[in-house]
């Protein structure tokens, strides 16, 4: 009976299909299918011409050095974007993903450099750090009760106060005690492709597959599109969204590991403004605001897109405040268009 009701809420049935008798339904949403696939189409062909139009006005853009630039780029947004993307699925939001991800480059400092652990620890203790916030924001949405805009904004200033006290606002230098550390997003295991592309690759691997074929994906989608329906299944839904807030903090924490590598420096004065680019990127994949609905291709697609927008700005010579603005105005697109495909839905 549980599983049942769980799997209905996971997966609405088509507009077109409500009121009909069970015998008479399709075996499936075939027009969920088809507007999901349509979605990641269109966001693709975005992609497309964003790469078309920015080679035939930069001869540079279309560089295999500049391509490569563009997935190290996307690496760190894109990370985020993986994480928030079950969060938003639940119909929330994770403001701190940006300053979590700084108090988790910081941390892996300290406990590289300040305390002299071993790299593999200092990784560890980064992770740990955005499992953490992520936990603290699951508990002030589930168990407090508080609207998830409000308890991640204040987690958002806190992790952002902690980042610059625990480093005594000051960059932390991994150069002198673990030299080898930017090898971790710099490096190259595969010749030509930077290790922090590789490992967003195998993390959204990891993603999909959560979120496709377990059952904290199932529950993510569930809680998103009839999370009262959930509940009275019999489902504990206070615990699901604990730990889909926590399991998302682990990307925050992977992201600042590899910002941390990829500058060779836990820079405490960072992460403003990259959550609004990665939540951009999750609803340019596709994935509602309203809950319910969204990929993790589609995620990884719209990373794709903010990180080609910025570079072909910066391609440009456009100064940094117009590319402050463009990307801005890409925002409010994008929430514009999951308003329209929320209303044409219901």
């Amino acid at each position: 009976m549980s599983e049942t009701i769980t799997r209905q809420a996971a997966s609405p049935q088509p507009e077109g299909d409500r009121g009909k008798k069970p015998g008479g339904a399709e075996p499936k949403d075939w027009r969920s299918i088809a507007k999901r696939q349509l979605q990641q189409s269109l966001a693709f062909g975005a992609l497309i011409i964003l790469f078309v139009f920015f080679s035939l006005a930069s001869p540079n853009f279309l560089t295999w050095s500049n391509v490569s630039g563009i997935l190290l780029s996307t690496a760190v947004i894109g990370i985020m974007a993986l994480g928030t993307t079950f969060v938003i699925i639940t119909g929330g939001i994770d403001l701190s993903i940006g300053t979590g991800m700084t108090l988790s480059a910081v941390m892996t400092g300290l406990l590289v450099v300040n305390f002299g652990l071993p790299v593999w620890m200092g990784v560890l203790g980064g992770v740990a750090t955005g499992a953490l916030i992520g936990l603290v924001n699951g508990l002030n949405v589930a168990v407090l009760g508080l609207p998830p805009f409000i308890a991640t904004l204040a987690m958002m200033m806190m992790a952002q106060g902690l980042a610059l006290i625990l480093s005594g606002v000051r960059p932390i230098y991994f150069s002198n005690v673990a030299p080898g550390f930017k090898d971790l997003a710099i490096g190259s295991l595969i010749p030509g492709l930077p290790n922090a592309v590789l490992i967003t690759a195998l993390l959204g691997i990891f993603a999909a597959f959560m979120l496709g074929k377990t059952l904290l994906g199932r529950y993510t989608y569930a809680i998103g599109s009839n999370e009262e329906a959930v509940r009275l299944s019999g489902v504990d839904t206070k615990k699901w969204k604990i730990m889909i807030y926590s399991f998302a903090g682990i990307f925050t924490g992977f992201a600042g590991v590899i910002i941390a590598a990829r500058l060779d420096s836990a820079q405490p004065q960072i992460g403003m403004g990259y959550e609004l680019q990665a939540i951009a990127a999750v609803i340019i994949g596709g994935t509602s605001l309203m809950g319910g609905r969204g990929t993790i291709l589609g995620t990884v697609i719209g990373a794709l897109i903010m990180s080609v927008v910025i570079n072909g700005l910066r391609i440009l010579s456009i100064q940094t405040e117009w590319q402050t603005v463009v990307v801005g105005i890409v925002i409010l697109l994008a929430v514009y268009a999951d308003n329209l495909r929320s209303r044409q839905s219901t």
